[in-house]
This record gives structure tokens, C-alpha cells and sequence, in this order.
């Protein structure tokens, strides 16, 4: 388990990243107020207190070996970002692979944390520097699925509204490989979904607008 001296705004951001929480959620979780969450977002460099200094190590301790995992490979993927990006934003990156095969997306289902909930997404992983988002997003699909794909474009980037990660969304082409769980730590299944009934896996206020815009996909689900 890495070892995290002093604690800092961003590694407490992290930490929030990989049990995949809210700002709400991540502060009901420590028992904190919201706004000591939001500060750490702002703040990027600040040094909490002592007492919360322990409050983060008890929930790292406490934490899954799944979360302990992504903790770690976040905080090692604190790389440059951007111009446009400043310092006091969270500076984890991710490259999401939009993987299209004809009329069919490639989804995973999340575990939540401490193996409750779950929840709906598109193949991702962590931006290491000297890494393109490109590779990532290929290699991360191939991993969780088994589904060998190529990054044709990209669809944009953006901070993401609920965890302050930098995100690179990525159109990849489907190549060939039967889509399953190989990822069985990280995620409950692998689909393909639909285009037309993407919004039924995950809602449209959730993805990012020009993902929508490339499959083609209305706002509201399809009720044919």
C-alpha cells in the first residue's frame, strides 16, 4: 500500500477518484463536510490538519485491494497536462475508449465501492506520462474485455463535473475478439450495447456531449 506523507489536496482527491465517490458521497464516507472535499479540489497543494491527515490514512487502511490499486496507479499518473489546466485542478488523467462495433458500443459494469453498487461505463484507464491516450484507451479495452480495438479520433477532453479527473474520450474502431470479463477485480460484466439504447445503460446528463453526437444517439431513450 503506498504510503502517503503528508496527505495533500490532490493525493486526497485520489483517493476520492478510486473509490469512484462524489464530492458528497467521498465527504459522508470521512465523515467531513462537503466543503472541506470541494477545497481539496480547489487547493490542489494544501496540507490538511493532523486529525485529517489520520482521517485519510484510516481510509486508505480500510480501503480494498481494488481501491488500493487504482490509489496507487493514480497517484503515479500525475503527469503534465494541458496549458488551459491549471494547477489547482486535479491532475489525474484518463483515456475512455468509445469502441464501436456497426450499431453496438462496448460498455463494462463497475463495481462500487467495497463491491456495493454498480454501475455503467465506457472501457478506461489511467494516462501515465509518455503515454498517449490513444494506447491507453486500447490497451485498457483489450484488458478489461478482450476486445481488440483502434483509436481512429479523438472526441475531445474535458475536466469531469463529479471527480475533477482530466478525461480524454477516444472513437475507437472494434477489430476483432469476443467481448467478456477479464477484469473480474474491476468490473461485473461486459456488453455491447445498442447505440440507439446507450442512455438506458447510462444517462445522457452523464455523457460527454460529443459521444453522444458521434453514435448518433438522442438524449432520451429509445422505446421501440
Amino acid at each position: 500500500m503506498a504510503l502517503v506523507n503528508p496527505w495533500t489536496g490532490r493525493s486526497a482527491c485520489a483517493l476520492q477518484a478510486a473509490l469512484r465517490m462524489t464530492n458528497e458521497s467521498f465527504a459522508a464516507h470521512l465523515g467531513i463536510g462537503v466543503r472541506t472535499v470541494a477545497t481539496w479540489h480547489q487547493k490542489s497543494d494544501i496540507t490538511p490538519k493532523s486529525e485529517m491527515q489520520q482521517v485519510l490514512d484510516a481510509a486508505l487502511e480500510r480501503a480494498p485491494e481494488a481501491v488500493r490499486a487504482r490509489f496507487n496507479r493514480l497517484i503515479e499518473a500525475q503527469g503534465d497536462l494541458p496549458p488551459d489546466i491549471s494547477e489547482s485542478a486535479q491532475v489525474l488523467r484518463v483515456a475512455i475508449a468509445v469502441v464501436v462495433r456497426e450499431d453496438e458500443v462496448l460498455l463494462v459494469c463497475r463495481r462500487g465501492p467495497d463491491g456495493e453498487g454498480i454501475a455503467w461505463q465506457f472501457p478506461a484507464g489511467m494516462v501515465k506520462p509518455g503515454v498517449t491516450p490513444g494506447t491507453v484507451a486500447v490497451r485498457e479495452t483489450l484488458a478489461e474485455t478482450g476486445v481488440h480495438c483502434a483509436a481512429r479520433r479523438s472526441l475531445g477532453s474535458r475536466l469531469h463535473p463529479v471527480t475533477s479527473v482530466y478525461c480524454d474520450y477516444l472513437l475507437c474502431e472494434y477489430l476483432t475478439g469476443e467481448a467478456h470479463n477479464t477484469d473480474v477485480a474491476e468490473n461485473v460484466s461486459v456488453v455491447w450495447a445498442e447505440k440507439k439504447r446507450l442512455t438506458r445503460f447510462i444517462p445522457a446528463e452523464q455523457i460527454f456531449p460529443p459521444i453522444l453526437k458521434a453514435l448518433e444517439v438522442d438524449s432520451d431513450p429509445d422505446d421501440a
